[in-house]
């Protein structure tokens, strides 16, 4: 999973003529990870504390100089480089106040950039191709400087990377249509030319080091991101035969009509990638947002709107973007969580749990993905795509203006016929972002049928109508919301909250007369209809909690017992929810959910709000403990783990005084190490137990 932070306004842009350039031309991290160099395109580069929104220093050339590349910050010197006029380096310190002063030496060629390198000396890079040490060059400025590129040939990207603990300059230039990645390593002495496929020249490029190469990742202006794997040469030499470098597409991003024209894409781990200019799934036309996507599962993360004009320019440095918009820079903190996805997914298999593995979750297909039986479709069929695709885009403009009811008509009619896995994939997503955005430009328009029938499609996902569980909250149409908890993988946790929010403020009269999903409610009805008897025994459903003793000595003492009996565990408590309440508590507790970033959002929940949460969440134990059968495995219900791990996610974060009398009496073990004694009467974590309570006395259970 990621996550979009609050964005803060790094400083005004100098928008250029006729509002097309931000006005920057680079943006390079600094002496430390809270500060970055800015370059912009005429004459000045500062030097800002991202924390404090402050500019430490600010150094402008003299009127008729330009700025030709972005500056660079030197950690090997602790000095700051740039090139002005193509040709001009200078170099200077935080101390020197004219940057006209300091030092400057002119060289013999066109510069393309200054590079910063990992634990080394940076790299020059000349607009003809040829590399140079910055300090060598600096110590013969006048030395020749060979023609690597043909005169016709512009390089559009560069980058340098520690691939095996050796840097490696990488650079893209184009020429005559012909697009080339040059890579370029010194120890060993080794050089590589590769073609990239396609012919189309990317809008933008990031590379990320990987096992044995550099994966390169290229966004076309057709919304298509590849994936390329460059090998690393072990031995030296430089390799002038053109190789041919195959691609991998990763996303297939929906870019509405035409083309995308400025857009750019930073790869932040090996799953994640940010985009800025490229369209939003689900928003109206207008509006420019930054997006974070999953390429392992094709999924939006996280997506911010920004205000104003985007310029498709993107930069990322220590855990933060950097999007100029509008008139303003703005620095956005992200988090990703490497394959979190698969790791919360994991979460609805643990023991006890009903969801099989091969089951609804991991069937689900992203609509912009290409499935095998595609690549091996004959030209017939691909001629009766074709027609399908064309009769799908009539339908939507038929579905934009036709009432609630000919559109409940017109989907089932039109679902039914399509046969094709590929175009019902499609269908079903252009169908839910088509009714989403009508339903918020027309207030009184809400086909709560036909938003049904998509989501029980099972080709619709979070990722592909973001706006679609959303605003089934705003309507209150809890029984779609069920069917999205129910079908979606992909909910952020900030999304499940709001659910969770609206299902316990929302009143049990109100929640009754909604129609939801049998197996459920059956599951639930049962469960309270199931009490326990009256002095009976009951064995806990594999959970043996100690109990503590006072001995002579006033020190705890620790016993098994074989039953837990209804003075330490009220297993007879009556449900403090009503009947669909529960049933929608028991869907907020099979969403998948990643703990980091769960914990974020439930701090919104108020404590009345938490307490009733956990009520439920202790009757449900109760039962549980009570009678294993309880847990049907053909109705929908949540594990006896999911019970436990919401429970520590809530204590965790609230210690107030109205959550004693409520679990008193409730003591288990999980993985996450919850610690419970009487002696505190409160919730512990171990790294949080002497700062909380002074007087604690450990009692450990190494089950």
């Amino acid at each position: 999973m990621a996550a979009l932070y609050e964005a803060t306004t790094l400083c005004v842009l100098n928008v250029g003529p006729g509002g097309s350039d931000s006005g920057i031309s680079g943006i390079e991290p600094s002496a430390d990870d809270d500060q970055v160099v800015v370059t912009d395109s005429a004459r000045s580069v500062t030097v800002y504390k991202v924390s404090d929104k402050k500019a430490l220093g600010s150094w402008t050339v003299k009127q008729g100089q330009t700025v030709t590349c972005p500056a660079i910050y030197n950690p090997q010197t602790s000095e700051y480089v740039v090139v002005t006029d193509s040709k001009v380096i200078r170099v200077w310190k935080d101390s020197d106040i004219n940057i006209d002063r300091a030092f400057k030496t002119t060289v013999s060629a066109d510069v393309w950039r200054v590079l910063s390198v990992p634990d080394s000396e940076p790299l020059v890079l000349f607009q003809r191709g040829a590399v140079r040490r910055l300090d060598t060059l600096l110590a013969d400025p006048q030395q020749p400087v060979e023609n690597v590129l043909p005169e016709e040939a512009v390089i559009r990207w560069s980058a340098v990377l520690n691939v095996e603990q050796q840097p490696c300059l990488m650079f893209l230039s184009e020429q005559k249509g012909e697009t080339l990645l040059l890579m370029q390593r010194r120890h060993p002495d080794s050089a590589a030319r590769y073609r990239l496929e396609g012919g189309e020249a990317p809008l933008s490029c990031s590379a990320l080091p990987c096992d044995g190469g550099v994966r390169l990742f290229c966004l076309y202006s057709s919304g298509s991101v590849y994936e390329s794997v460059v090998p690393i040469r072990g031995a030296g030499g430089v390799v002038e035969e053109v190789q041919p470098l195959p691609r991998t597409l990763l996303l297939n991003l929906p870019v509405g009509e035409g083309k995308l024209e400025s857009a750019s894409a930073v790869s932040l781990d090996d799953a994640h990638v940010a985009l800025v200019g490229v369209p939003h799934p689900s928003a109206g036309p207008g509006k420019d947002f930054l997006c974070i996507w999953n390429t392992n599962f094709q999924t939006l993360q996280a997506a911010k709107e920004m205000a104003g004009r985007i310029y498709g320019q993107l930069w990322c440095s220590c855990g933060k973007l950097y999007v100029p918009h509008g008139k303003s820079l703005s620095v956005i903190p992200f988090k990703c969580q490497k394959s979190s996805l698969a790791a919360a997914m994991g979460k609805l298999r643990q023991a006890g749990s009903n969801v099989p593995a091969s089951g609804l979750y991991t069937s689900v297909p992203s609509w912009t993905a290409a499935t095998p039986d595609m690549r091996s479709t004959k030209r017939t069929l691909l001629r009766s795509r074709d027609v399908s695709f064309l009769r799908l885009n009539q339908f939507l403009e038929d579905v934009k203006i036709a009432s609630a009811e000919e559109v409940q008509k017109k989907v089932s009619a039109f679902l039914s016929n399509l046969k094709n896995l590929h175009v019902i994939q499609v269908a079903a997503g252009g169908l839910a972002s088509v009714l989403v955005s009508r339903c918020q430009e027309q207030p009184g328009f809400y086909p709560h049928s036909a938003l049904v029938q998509l989501v029980h499609s099972q080709c619709l996902s979070y990722s592909v109508c973001p706006h679609l569980l959303t605003l089934a909250l705003e309507k209150k149409d809890y029984a779609l919301c069920q069917f999205c908890l129910q079908v979606f993988p992909d909910i952020p946790e900030a999304v499940a909250c709001s659910c969770l929010k609206a299902f316990l403020s929302e009143s049990d009269g109100t929640l009754d007369t909604v129609s939801l999903e049998r197996d459920s409610v059956a599951f639930v009805e049962g469960l309270i209809a199931n009490s326990t008897q009256e002095g009976g025994e009951t064995q806990q459903n594999g959970f043996c909690p100690t109990t503590q003793v006072e001995d002579g000595g006033g020190g705890p003492t620790h016993t098994t017992p074989a039953v837990l009996t209804r003075s330490s565990m009220p297993l007879d408590m009556k449900c403090p929810v009503g009947l669909h309440k529960a049933v929608l508590l028991n869907e907020i507790l099979q969403v998948a959910y990643s703990d980091c970033f769960l914990l974020l959002h439930l701090k919104t929940l108020s404590a009345p709000q938490v307490i009733l949460f956990l009520q439920y969440l202790q009757f449900l134990y109760g039962k549980y403990s009570q009678d294993l059968h309880t847990q049907v495995s053909a109705l929908r219900s949540p594990a006896m783990t999911q019970v436990c791990e919401r429970v520590i996610s809530c204590v965790r974060l609230w210690f107030f005084s109205d959550l004693i009398g409520t679990f008193s009496h409730c003591r288990f073990w999980t993985g996450s190490a919850c610690w419970w004694t009487p002696t505190s009467q409160c919730w512990l974590w171990p790294q949080r137990q002497e700062s909380c309570c002074p007087t604690f006395t450990r009692s450990y259970d190494y089950r």
